[in-house]
């Protein structure tokens, strides 16, 4: 395949296209319309048809400037057949002179009744002659941006549709099983539709044309993610197979045994670092499921093969929460576990540093603390990285060129749909936790109308005077972590007041870590019954004895969030529940989003919801940088198209490599070499 032609334009038309990400004709080929117009017809003006956009032509007979009831440019237009009048409630002085009686113009808008009769206002319109063809095709109307019409957009893709290559990239053996049609005829039916084609089709991106291309691009993806995937298994990595010393100790001094599933996926990770190359798995499991386990256990393995670990968290609250849970398991094996975060006392600080540089600390777990230029590993074995996706490719990257090839662990509480993981974790290994330990019980989840306050508040007073512990978590204001911060104290004013009888604290991201800590540790005690708190507890906090949770505005929280906060609470044997406050008026998305969580504990099935609601995005966080992203599919409306597309990938890349090479070309240009963590 030749490379795609740069864009034949001047400058200032490139800064427009550069904005639409439109570098090359290729490119060019691949901006699908939004819609189509159909100016293949003029119909006579006595039977155009009321409430569509149609093609009419006639005479201007009439053009004159009203001001009442404001300045309005009106013309009447006749075509033999009848007679109807054009409104432009916005025109420039120059239009009057175009729009002069005598002259005939082509106009293209919704036909309504007006006062005096047919009436089109602000259509759009050409001076044409006497006989003018009308368009053979339907005429295509594109994404663009401002100072960048369509009339120019569509001469330079028509410009592209000549000169590109468009023969196919990929043989008739892979395209005839699943009845799909040529790549070239494809894009020309998109870009210039017969008059008689099926507009429900193209509107719902259902025709062949578009199946075509959303393969395509589905492939185009599934190749870069398994090429990359090819790639790392084909570096070296230091092997660590399982010699059970230290992991044997530890599962003999828990006070719990593994589940089914925590021993299938630790046995899957021992047995990726157990290979000569770098393992990178992602480790899924809900919230609850027991993740840290196999994370401590898979940093033994590393440990006891003479290399380091180190576990990155995003908050200092869950990185503190996994050094003091890890340090009482692992200290007593002999092994030495420090922590650095960015508040640490300077002393504190130095001395962990010091003990991981020497190779004493044998596991370091931190924030994003751990890759600064300060730390240096002596020999760095297991990157661990909690919540993956709060962290982005360069934050993973720098981490892991903290060793010479270090083994990858990702964790994520928030579980990622299968059509996700299928389109943009294919490069990755993945492992679930899919059952929770036993003895959890289900968490109640009620939705409560704020005016119904006053129960809400004699509710978390019976839970905490009978011996349980609750919190009261704080809406998010995404604008202001300042306002958050304000309504986080206010709350906590307002209930230390409410509450006399009861001791209320109160963590913000905003506070000292020692605050934090000490607030944290007190709550867990039980000396703190209600705690106030911001999203800093969303991750990692384990009270066992906390049985109740509010969440103040509950409308205004994400799905995925919602379902972490909930988890907080039934991490005991006593039943839980999880108040949902809301205000209304509710928007639609804010109902279909509190409906959700309220019908569901899984937490596939509210990612799923999720992923429908918001799209990819969330899911991915900064993992974005680099991956191919879909412009034309749409992963779980195309779910079949995608799982027909990793087949034929997986098939290709080991029959027809450069079949593989040739529609890479096509459709990435070399940008799946982004793809690094």
């Amino acid at each position: 395949m030749i490379a795609a032609p740069p864009i034949k334009a001047s400058k200032a038309t490139q800064a427009k296209l550069d904005k639409l990400g439109l570098f090359t004709t290729h490119d060019l080929l691949l901006h699908l319309p939004l819609r189509y117009q159909d100016e293949t017809r003029i119909y006579p003006i006595a039977h155009a048809p009321l409430g569509q956009a149609v093609l009419v032509e006639g005479e201007i007979t009439d053009t004159n400037v009203q001001h009442r009831p404001r300045r309005t440019l009106v013309c009447q237009v006749e075509d033999g057949s009848g007679t109807m009048t054009l409104r432009f409630l916005n025109f420039y002085p120059s239009q009057i002179k175009q729009l002069a009686p005598g002259k005939r113009v082509r106009l293209f808008g919704e036909m309504r009744h007006g006062f005096f009769g047919m009436e089109m206002v602000h259509p759009q319109y050409r001076m044409v002659g006497t006989e003018e063809p009308v368009a053979e095709a339907l005429t295509p109307i594109y994404p663009t941006t401002a100072g960048l019409g369509q009339a120019a957009l569509r001469k330079l893709i028509q410009a592209a549709l000549a000169e590109c290559d468009l023969a196919d990239t990929l043989p008739n053996e892979v395209l005839h099983p699943l009845g799909l049609p040529a790549f070239a005829a494809s894009i020309a039916y998109l870009h210039q539709p017969p008059p008689d084609a099926p507009l429900d089709l193209l509107a719902e991106r259902t025709h062949p044309a578009w199946q075509r291309l959303k393969f395509d691009e589905l492939l185009a993806q599934q190749l870069s993610m398994h090429q990359h995937y090819r790639r790392r298994r084909a570096q070296s990595a230091a092997p660590m197979p399982p010699r059970r010393h230290l992991t044997d100790a530890l599962l003999a001094v828990l006070p719990f045994p593994l589940t089914r599933a925590q021993q299938r996926v630790t046995l899957e990770i021992a047995g990726d670092l157990a290979k000569p190359h770098p393992m990178q798995r992602l480790l899924q499991g809900d919230v609850g499921s027991g993740k840290t386990i196999v994370a401590a256990l898979a940093a033994l393995q590393a440990i006891e093969n003479g290399f380091q670990a180190a576990i990155m968290a995003p908050t200092e609250i869950l990185a503190e929460q996994h050094y003091q849970k890890l340090s009482a398991w692992l200290a007593p094996l002999g092994l030495k576990v420090v922590w650095l975060a960015a508040s640490l006392p300077k002393k504190e600080k130095q001395a962990a540093l010091t003990a991981v540089a020497a190779g004493e600390a044998q596991l370091a777990i931190g924030t994003h603390a751990l890759f600064q230029e300060q730390v240096v590993f002596r020999n760095l074995g297991l990157a661990v990285i909690d919540e993956q996706h709060r962290f982005g490719v360069h934050q993973r990257l720098a981490l892991q060129k903290k060793g010479a090839q270090p083994h990858q662990m990702m964790m994520s509480a928030t579980p990622i749909p299968r059509t996700l993981s299928m389109s943009y974790y294919a490069d990755l290994d993945v492992s679930v936790i899919d059952e929770l330990p036993p003895g959890r019980t289900p968490v109640v989840t009620k939705l409560v109308g704020d005016s119904r306050r006053g129960e809400v508040v004699e509710r978390v007073r019976d839970a905490c005077l009978t011996g349980r512990q609750a919190y009261w978590v704080c809406p998010l204001i995404e604008e202001s972590e300042t306002l958050q911060l304000k309504t986080a104290v206010e709350t906590f004013e307002t209930l230390t007041a409410t509450f006399p009888e009861l001791k209320v604290g109160l963590v913000h991201g905003r506070l000292h870590t020692r605050d934090k800590a000490a607030t944290m540790a007190a709550f867990k005690a039980g000396e703190i019954q209600l705690l106030v708190a911001t999203t800093v507890i969303e991750v990692g906090v384990d009270v066992p004895n906390a049985s109740l949770m509010v969440i103040e505005h509950a409308e205004r929280f994400g799905l995925s969030q919602l379902h972490q906060l909930r988890g907080r609470v039934g991490r005991g044997a006593a039943q839980s529940a999880c108040i949902l406050l809301f205000q209304t008026p509710l928007s639609e998305t804010a109902r279909a989003r509190l409906k959700t969580i309220y019908e569901n504990s899984d937490g596939f099935e509210i990612a799923r919801q999720d992923l429908l609601l918001r799209g990819p995005g969330e899911f991915l966080g900064a993992r974005q940088s680099g991956v191919p992203l879909l412009k034309i599919a749409d992963i779980e409306q195309d779910r079949k198209l995608l799982e027909a597309a990793r087949h034929v990938a997986e098939k290709i890349l080991a029959e027809q490599p450069e079949v593989a090479e040739r529609h890479l070309q096509r459709w990435l240009a070399g940008a799946e070499q982004l793809l690094k963590v």
